[in-house]
């Protein structure tokens, strides 16, 4: 399987625009304690299903290629920051949003759809609930359903074009399926894997494979073990991740950049088994796990550099993640103390939170990585961090990550993601809201891409006579970043001011990730909030 391919506009090519920092207030303001961001509960109550299918797309050499398209899955039943009100006189980035009724999370959404197929054996280990966040292709085809190569016999060598060699260790004896009728690997404890891993728990499941714990019995050292699934289109998939992962241990072998390091790579029974080393839980889950509650100021400007650092060495190396979001970002270590705040819209109310006590972090999922040179899927990013020029047809390249980027703070600033929907319309009314209207120049490229998002020249065509009446609600509800992330300190000050260069409408006014880390935001002193 190949990548498919939008030809890339020159502006989108590495040498886009990189704009100078502005000056912004005097650092000797008085520092006042930020608003909160209170939540509302949305009403929408859609039965959704989860699924995957393939779409073709042809290259500029005329080639037809094939890519794997993740359809959408439906946002969480909860506001998101940009239409929440504020309440009280505490500080957005240390209190949780208040509930009046149970979460139900994204990880959540997409549990029903995952049920039936999943077809492991009665011994096999609990799958978690995976993440509803998926990238998609908003008008895929119907998924198609395929059968997957039988395993392996004996052992063999699959050579990919990279030049590695991956060693098969199957033998005639294992001839019996050890797959679920979707593809995944069935997991078992203390199974032994590749003749050296001895498997612990599930970690976690996509639609790429599963993650495992398991113990290097060489070593005797506890590894991660990401099992692709026995399906040929995501057996290729994996060889772009096994090159871009020995890409990265090769050039930082230190790991100073952050990024999660290959230790070994091998094919067992027809899955391409990817070994990394043990860590903690992504930061989705610690939102969720902490009810949603933003993080400490200091926390997300650590958070910010290590991820601007680890993205631009990517960059340096033109590579384009093209993922980035909070589930793809572990922590080291789970560690946390527990503190109490006082809980918004209650007179002498408190709640308890978690507050980490390391704030370093790994950049992991390269599954989608994409070499700058090499062939461009049309859409990539999963919904809720996917920038305007992938939505508007018009190509994509490094600014796609840093706007990613971009959304990834303000999430951690109010602890919701920063748009809450699942259509390309709405999500662009949405944007402008936030961000301001669409620069004309921007538009006016746009009608020749997605003419139907538009009207009247260069207008966006929101709301249409389509629009449902929640979706005007919601948009209307949209607020924007001065109103998320008000201007009460320096501190915030220069948050807002880094937040808003990463959320350019025009990619080509958008700020480079190695130039963000030059932002004085981050010349800042944050002192501990809790």
């Amino acid at each position: 399987m190949q990548t498919a391919v939008q030809t890339l506009p020159a502006h989108l090519m590495p040498s886009y625009q990189r704009p100078s920092l502005s000056s912004v207030v005097n650092r000797n303001s008085t520092m006042l304690p930020t608003p909160p961001v209170g939540a509302r509960k949305r009403k929408r109550a859609h039965q959704y299903t989860v699924s995957y299918s393939e779409v073709q797309e042809v290259d500029t050499d005329g080639r037809l290629r094939e890519i794997i398209v993740i359809e959408d899955t439906p946002p969480p039943p909860t506001a998101s920051p940009a239409t929440s009100s504020r309440t009280n006189g505490y500080s957005a980035s240390y209190q949780p949003p208040a509930y009046s009724a149970p979460i139900r999370t994204r990880a959540r959404a997409a549990m029903e759809a995952q049920a039936d197929s999943s077809g492991s054996l009665s011994t096999a280990l609990p799958i978690p609930a995976p993440k509803k966040r998926k990238r998609e292709l908003d008008e895929a085809p119907p998924p198609t359903k395929k059968g997957f190569p039988p395993a392996q016999a004996s052992t063999n060598h699959a050579t990919w074009t990279n030049g590695s060699t991956a060693t098969s260790a199957t033998t005639p004896k294992q001839q019996v399926s050890c797959d679920d009728k979707e593809g995944h690997y069935i997991v078992t404890p203390d199974d032994i894997i590749y003749k050296r891993y001895r498997t612990v728990r599930l970690l976690g499941q996509g639609t790429f494979g599963k993650v495992v714990e398991a113990v290097d019995i060489e070593t005797n050292k506890r590894v991660a073990i990401k099992i692709i699934r026995a399906i040929q289109k995501y057996r290729e998939a994996s060889r772009i991740e096994v090159r871009v992962l020995q890409k990265l241990k090769e050039r930082d072998p230190s790991n100073r950049h952050k990024c999660i390091h290959l230790l070994n790579w091998f094919d067992y029974r027809n899955h391409i088994c990817l070994v990394s080393e043990l860590l903690g839980m992504c930061v989705y889950d610690f939102l969720k796990e902490n009810d949603f509650a933003p993080f400490p100021r200091d926390h997300i400007q650590s958070f910010a550099q290590q991820l601007l650092g680890s993205v631009a060495f990517l960059h340096d190396l033109h590579i384009i993640h093209t993922d980035l979001k909070p589930e793809n970002i572990l922590l080291v270590r789970n560690d946390f103390r527990t503190v109490t705040v006082p809980t918004p819209g209650k007179r002498h109310g408190h709640r308890t939170k978690r507050i980490l006590d390391s704030t370093d972090i790994r950049l992991i999922d390269f599954g989608s990585a994409t070499f700058e040179d090499e062939y461009h899927s049309a859409v990539v990013a999963t919904r809720h961090y996917r920038a305007p020029e992938i939505i508007l047809g018009l190509g994509w390249s490094y600014p796609c990550d840093a706007y990613s980027l971009g959304c990834i703070l303000v999430e951690f600033y109010t602890g919701m993601a920063l748009f809450q929907t699942h259509d390309n319309l709405e999500h662009l009314a949405m944007m402008e809201m936030v961000m301001g209207k669409m620069p004309e120049n921007v538009a006016r490229e746009a009608v020749n891409h997605k003419p139907e998002f538009f009207k009247e020249g260069p207008k966006l065509n929101w709301p249409s006579p389509k629009t449902t009446k929640q979706s005007r609600k919601d948009v209307r509800a949209t607020r924007s970043l001065q109103e998320i992330i008000p201007q009460t300190d320096m501190i915030n000050v220069h948050f807002l001011d880094l937040v808003r260069k990463l959320l350019m409408f025009d990619p080509k006014q958008r700020i480079t990730v190695r130039d963000a880390l030059r932002h004085p935001y981050f010349s800042q002193t944050i002192p501990p909030e809790l």
